[in-house]
């Protein structure tokens, strides 16, 4: 059953932070309650359709990267991030976006996390499903650590994930990064997984254009589509438009997933830091005063747009990725107020002016640095 979207402009502008009080006004005065069926694109050449922006989950579970080393214990996490997190799954829904992005380390032993992403997804379907049967699709993503080797690792830890997440097959079934070895098994075990009925769709993530390429062939070869290519991509990290990883993508027919499509989940594109107000933690040494300086003629201009449209700057770098074509964006929701807003990303979009004007303040901005992966 698809969910419909009944969600009032307002709502997706419900924040509480002080910069955007004028834009919630904005969109309270100027839209009415939308009612329409969220658009569904397929992923690359696989019959899979998936709504036009999804939600990642990396940070759900997650003690680190996420929230700055707070350690809470192995097998315990906090009532109120359980909570949050599962009323950004449950929004999410209620907005029509039913799309969700895992990995079997987020929030694994491995990341030194509190609990599995994957486990926490697996309860919140389960639980919504006795309520409201809902059809979701979900992603999830297979690690190529050194020591797995071979085909049948694929779907051995393909298995392990969906005894996590309580499901008999998953839609789409990802190479989370390229292994320093063995990718050509690791690419037979993708297939290896549609042939067994394990997976509705496969792709990679974080894999070059030469890789890309070739994981594209040896997949054609057993007339198998390589869905997508999942890769770290907004508006002020366009690595992928520029090392022919986009362009690879369009002529082949492969979606490009955009992950961290608002600067890594923390907001830098929305105003919420200042080079008055770092972010703390890790994301502190990416995103410096000095660089934060640097990006506030777009910033404001991101903003002005905003206004224009009654939309949350969030909402403005979300369309401006959905609008690239070929782009599915998955934005973490660590609560239901920002499921909420990304939802205001659907339904509208850029002018093709205010699209290459956004682009242009962006290049003069030296991109931040992307994930080591995007290297093997």
């Amino acid at each position: 059953m698809s969910m419909a979207l009944q969600v009032a402009s307002a709502s997706f502008c419900r924040f509480h932070h002080r910069n955007i009080k004028k834009i919630q006004a904005t969109a309270a005065e100027d839209f009415a309650v939308l009612t329409s069926e969220v658009e569904k694109v397929k992923l690359g050449g696989s019959d899979l359709k998936v709504t036009k922006l999804g939600i990642g989950a990396w940070s759900w579970g997650d003690t680190t990267f996420w929230n700055d080393f707070q350690w809470d214990g192995l097998l315990l996490m906090p009532e109120r991030k359980l909570k949050a997190a599962k009323a950004a799954f449950n929004s999410s829904i209620d907005c029509g976006i039913t799309f969700f992005d895992t990995a079997e380390v987020y929030g694994s032993r491995l990341s030194f996390g509190a609990v599995n992403s994957e486990t926490l997804i697996g309860s919140f379907i389960k639980e919504r499903q006795q309520k409201d049967p809902t059809e979701v699709a979900i992603a999830t993503k297979f690690a190529a650590l050194p020591w797995r080797f071979g085909r049948g690792s694929v779907i051995s830890a393909l298995k392990d994930s969906l005894s996590r997440l309580g499901l008999s097959s998953v839609d789409l079934y990802q190479l989370h990064w390229p292994g320093i070895w063995g990718n050509e098994g690791y690419i037979d075990g993708l297939g290896d997984a549609v042939e067994m009925g394990l997976v509705k769709a496969v792709g990679v993530s974080n894999y070059s254009e030469k890789r890309l390429r070739e994981a594209y062939g040896q997949l054609k070869k057993r007339g198998i589509p390589l869905a997508s290519n999942q890769v770290n991509y907004s508006l002020i990290y366009r690595a992928p438009e520029e090392n022919g990883v986009k362009a690879a993508c369009d002529e082949l027919g492969v979606t490009l997933i955009a992950y961290s499509p608002i600067a890594q989940g923390m907001s830098v594109l929305t105003g919420k830091y200042t080079p008055q107000n770092p972010p703390s933690g890790p994301r502190g040494q990416i995103y410096t005063p000095e660089y934060l300086t640097k990006l506030q003629p777009l910033l404001s201009r991101i903003k002005e747009i905003g206004l224009n449209y009654g939309k949350t700057p969030t909402q403005v770098v979300l369309n401006w990725l959905i609008a690239q074509e070929n782009v599915v964006p998955i934005p973490g929701a660590k609560n239901a107020e920002q499921a909420k807003e990304f939802a205001g990303a659907l339904g509208w979009r850029l002018t093709d002016d205010e699209i290459t004007d956004l682009r242009s303040l962006a290049t003069k901005i030296n991109p931040v640095i992307g994930f080591p992966v995007e290297k093997l």
